[in-house]
């Protein structure tokens, strides 16, 4: 049979990446081949091998992060969750590694995408359905196909902020939107999940079955219990959004980084549902800072009036209504930014971060410091450096706190901040050196902030570094409550020993 032959390349090439070969490597090997062949067997139109025509397509071309782009041993692309099944079966069965795509969210490498082990790609299952006050969503969409999908309708979901995520990615870490002050973080507002478990067995995560899963799932990340194959997810009418572009010369940073705290004050009973991406970017050539406001408002008020203490200092704006899906369209990020040095792609953004109470001499204090660290990797080539900032509102907590199922984070509710080092240059001899720029200067000044007892433990899971831990800001009751939850529905350890990707539960 053909498959045989590629079942033999297989193996050549795992046996010749583990150099020099163990008995580990040979076993992981031995165990690729059996998950491979029965998956040829299953699914003989949807495995596809190194070396076919869409290979390339599948493990490198179809993410958000070209950084995810490694090498499969085998990829299945799976149509229905019953097939997804049969998929989790045949590799549990095999003891193989494998890993597990959506939409392609999570940036940090070996989260979706697996070298010489199995791919399972969940592109197939995108079925949307819209419903009076839901929408179910398959894991296999961005958030624009789900924002197209509502848009006839007036309404919104709580999902990306940007086109090109995806939706389990976002969704089962948490996940940020525009709206999060009014309607809580995506997965406050998930009515239910389904799940393909590690031994095949399928269940339907909810408030009134399996509500222990139907928690975990709400912030405990996309690889440790389960393969999500629906979401169905709570709508809110917004027919209409009004929006804002900004721009800030360096002079303005420090009133920009004031209100972006002000913004994360805002405690109201019923809130304008109103959020940002707030950026400051520093010019290497010329030394020179500048910020940028990207924000919407539900309504059509013009210009969004959520956004006075910015516009009273902006240089410049850009107001406009419009409809989510429009304005989603004009922040199309395919693979982010990557860089290649030879055929394969290599690390050119790094993220790190970490979380304040909101306080705007302490904010502006840490772009302070971040500006003047540049100059330690002011001479790499290609350096492009920004720092985020991201609000957490005590309205968008109390969402989570107060809807009788939570969520793993704990957060209290007061503003905080999340402030982030994203990082790109050009050349892979650089890699290293700016990697250990950006976990040093994020760790020296958290543990300052930390002295001053203006500190949060909390790490977003979709902006972490791949070296912080994802898990230390939950509290330990939770952390303890999610161990005990993965033990009973993965006793086998399949996402635990098989699925390394993603922050894992240890």
């Amino acid at each position: 049979m053909p498959y045989l032959l590629q079942i033999a390349a297989i193996a050549t090439a795992i046996l010749a990446s583990a150099a020099p070969a163990t008995a580990e490597s040979l076993g992981a090997a031995k165990n690729v081949v059996c998950a491979c062949r029965k998956l040829s067997g299953s699914f003989p139109k949807q495995i596809i091998y190194p070396g076919s025509a869409n290979y390339t397509a599948q493990a490198t071309d179809a993410y958000w992060d070209q950084r995810t782009a490694l090498s499969p041993a085998c990829i299945v692309v799976p149509n229905t969750p019953d097939e997804v099944a049969t998929a989790l079966e045949a590799i549990s069965y095999c003891n193989a590694p494998f890993a597990v795509r959506g939409g392609g969210h999570m940036n940090v490498v070996g989260s979706n995408n697996i070298n010489n082990g199995v791919l399972l790609a969940l592109e197939n299952l995108n079925k949307v359905k819209v419903n009076a006050d839901t929408v179910e969503v398959g894991p296999g969409l961005t958030w624009y196909d789900v924002y197209t999908a509502l848009e006839p309708h007036g309404r919104v979901a709580i999902g990306g902020r940007l086109k090109t995520i995806g939706v389990p990615g976002l969704t089962l870490i948490g996940g940020y939107h525009y709206f999060n002050n009014k309607y809580g973080f995506a997965m406050d507002n998930v009515d239910s999940y389904e799940v393909v478990l590690g031994n095949g067995t399928q269940v339907t995560a909810s408030r009134s079955s399996h509500p222990d899963l139907f928690w975990a799932l709400k912030g405990g990340g996309g690889n440790n219990f389960g393969v999500v194959t629906k979401f169905v997810l709570r709508t809110h009418a917004a027919p209409q959004v009004s929006t804002t572009i900004q721009a800030f010369d360096e002079s303005a940073v420090p009133g920009f980084l004031a209100a972006v705290c002000e913004a994360a004050k805002l405690d109201s009973e019923d809130p304008i549902a109103a959020g940002m991406v707030a950026t400051v970017t520093y010019n290497v050539s010329t030394g020179v800072t500048s910020a940028s406001l990207l924000g919407v408002q539900e309504g059509v008020s013009n210009p969004p009036d959520q956004f006075a203490n910015f516009s009273s200092i902006a240089s410049f704006a850009i107001n406009n209504v419009t409809t989510m899906k429009e304005w989603s369209a004009n922040f199309d990020t395919p693979n982010q930014i990557f860089r290649f040095s030879s055929s394969d792609p290599h690390v050119l953004i790094v993220f790190s971060h970490r979380t304040i109470k909101a306080d705007a001499a302490l904010l502006t204090s840490l772009y302070e410091s971040w500006k003047e660290s540049l100059a330690e990797i002011a001479d790499v080539e290609g350096l492009a450096p920004t720092f985020v900032a991201n609000v957490i509102s005590p309205n968008a907590v109390r969402v989570g706190n107060t809807n009788g199922i939570g969520n793993i984070w704990g957060l209290k509710e007061e503003p905080m901040i999340i402030w982030q080092f994203s990082t790109s240059w050009s050349l892979a001899r650089d890699d290293r050196r700016v990697e250990h720029w950006s976990r040093v200067v994020t760790e020296r000044l958290h543990a300052s902030n930390r002295r001053k007892g203006l500190a949060s433990e909390y790490i977003y899971m979709g902006d972490a570094g791949d070296w912080q831990d994802a898990f230390a800001g939950v509290p330990r009751r939770n952390f303890a409550k999610l161990k005990r939850i993965q033990a009973a529905y993965d006793p086998e350890g399949v996402f635990t020993r098989l699925s390394s990707g993603g922050f894992k539960l240890t």
